[in-house]
This record gives structure tokens, sequence and C-alpha cells, in this order.
């Protein structure tokens, strides 16, 4: 395990530094600049303001100051949050939105595998359509009617939840809610089909022709196996719901990361793009890691390689 941990950190340099030049060429390549939807200023002035932040040297001579600060830590400047550096805006973020993303993430583990497990056993009967009624329900339905819907009732209507904003428990409660309402109809779904696959393999009916328990074959080999699809998409799945739901952020005034990176890419706030981009790509091999240590406890057999 020490040995993947270790491959994985090494590989995940070259990754990055791939993530962080794709990015800073596309950012400048899209039309337009981050002062561009200012009100019109003298010439003098923005030619000041872009040798302030060296915007107007060459791409290639950017690119090596912004590498070169990026070694030592340094995420860049915000053109349009003054005074702040990408570090501080994504330092105040963060923990925000990974505080909600892992609400999310528990609330669809909890309930979105053992729904979509009970749907599996019961193949066919009451529980099974009312369980991928409620799937369908959740995939289908847009995050901002449901976070609409749970303000309605549960703030408006019964006054027992707060509306907005991130200061107790009791604002987390409908924020995670909606944030885990699609990935817990998606684990449901998946879940279902892997059960479902995995229950009609000949070496289930095997264990249970040996007279092993139901209850011993369904937790012992059925969930084991079947569970191997759903850890494979929680890596990707983490890292999106951490990062933050633009969507969730706004309309509940949520001061996270997914507000800054949709603000970031209108305004062409360059270094703010590329310090997301990064807590991204950052996110996504460490959940893929844990994704392949998970392989290992639930299937000895599954081999990993760095």
């Amino acid at each position: 395990m020490l040995v993947l941990v270790f491959k994985r950190a090494l590989s995940a340099i070259p990754v990055l530094w791939i993530v962080a030049t794709l990015t800073f060429l596309m950012i400048r390549v899209v039309p337009g600049g981050p002062f561009d939807l200012d009100k019109a200023l003298p010439p003098e002035v923005v030619a000041n303001i872009k040798a302030k932040y060296h915007l107007d040297r060459p791409v290639i001579e950017q690119y090596g100051l912004y590498m070169a600060r990026l070694c030592q830590g340094d995420l860049g400047v915000s053109y349009k949050y003054a005074n702040r550096t990408v570090n501080d805006i994504l330092s105040d973020a963060f923990p925000v939105s990974l505080q909600l993303g892992l609400l999310g993430l528990t609330i669809a583990i909890i309930v979105g595998v053992p729904l979509g497990t009970a749907a599996a056993l019961k193949r066919g009967s009451f529980l099974d359509g009312a369980c991928m009624l409620v799937a369908s329900l959740g995939v289908s339905v847009p995050g901002f009617v449901i976070g609409a819907l749970l303000i309605f009732v549960f703030g408006i209507w019964l006054k027992v939840l707060p509306v907005a904003l991130w200061e107790s428990w009791r604002h987390m409660i409908m924020p995670a809610l909606t944030l885990a309402a699609s990935p817990t109809a998606y684990l449901a779904r998946l879940t279902r089909s892997s059960v479902l696959e995995v229950l009609d393999r000949d070496w289930v009916r095997t264990a249970r022709c040996k007279g092993l328990g139901y209850w011993q074959t369904v937790t012992r080999h059925v969930l084991r196996n079947a569970l191997i699809p759903v850890v494979t998409v929680l890596g990707p799945l983490t890292a999106i719901l951490v990062t933050g739901s633009f969507v969730v952020e706004y309309i509940y005034a949520i001061p996270g990361m997914g507000r800054f990176f949709i603000t970031a890419v209108t305004n062409r706030d360059y270094d703010l793009v590329i310090g997301t981009t990064l807590i991204f790509g950052i996110l996504l091999i460490i959940t893929n890691t844990m994704v392949d240590i998970a392989y290992m406890y639930l299937d000895p057999r599954m081999k990993v390689e760095g």
C-alpha cells in the first residue's frame, strides 16, 4: 500500500504540471481578458494594470513566471478580488466546500447503496419499483428544483431550518440533502444493477447450495463483489462533490469554491481558474488512490499497479 501511495505521489507531479500548463494555455486562448468587462479605462491605466500583473509580457514569459511561483506554492493573485491572493481565496472557500461535499457524499452512500441493494434483493417487488422510482426522480429532477422545494417546505412553510448561509449544523442540512439527491439516485441504480449481476453468478448459487445462510451469502460474497463498480465511481464523484456545486452554493448563499470557479471563468481571472483546477486535480488523484486501496481490501486477488 505504501508503495502504491508513493508511486501515485510521484506520478502526480507531472500530471499536475500538465494540468496547470493546459489550463494556462486554454484560458489565454479564449477571447477576452481579465479587464475587458470593466468600464472603459484610459489606455495608460490599462497599460499600468497589465504591467503590474506582467500581462504585457509574452505568453511564454508569463508562463515561466507563473510556474516559478507555483513551484513555491504560490497560486498567484486574483485580478477581480482586490488585495486577495488565490491562496487566500481557496483557503477560505475550500473548507466550506469540503464540509458540504463530504456531507453530501456520506448521505449518498448511506442512503443510495442500501436502497439499491434492497431493490436488487427484492427484484420485481413493490419495494424494487418504489426504490427505482425514487432513484429516477433523484436523477431527473434538477438540483435547483430540489433546493427550492426544500426551502419552501422546511424554511418557509414549517420554519424549522434556515434557508441560507453556512453558520451552524442546522444550516448544513438542506444544502447537503440537495447536493446528495442526484448522487444518491445514481449510486442506488448502480448498486442495484451490480448486485443483480452478481446474484446471477454460479458461485453464489453454489454457496447457497452448500448451506451458507442467505444473509451470509449476501454480505460475504454478493456485496463484496458488487461494490467494486460502486467504489470505482466514488473517486471522481468525491472530487466533484468536494470541489463544490455552483447551483447548491448559489441557492443557499454558501461561500464555497463553486461560485469562485464559475465567476473566475467568466471574469477571465487567470490565476484563480488555474488554482481551482489544480485543487480539483489533486482531489481526483487522492480519491482515485483511495479507490485503488479499497480494491485491494474488497478483492485481495486484485493487484493494483502504481
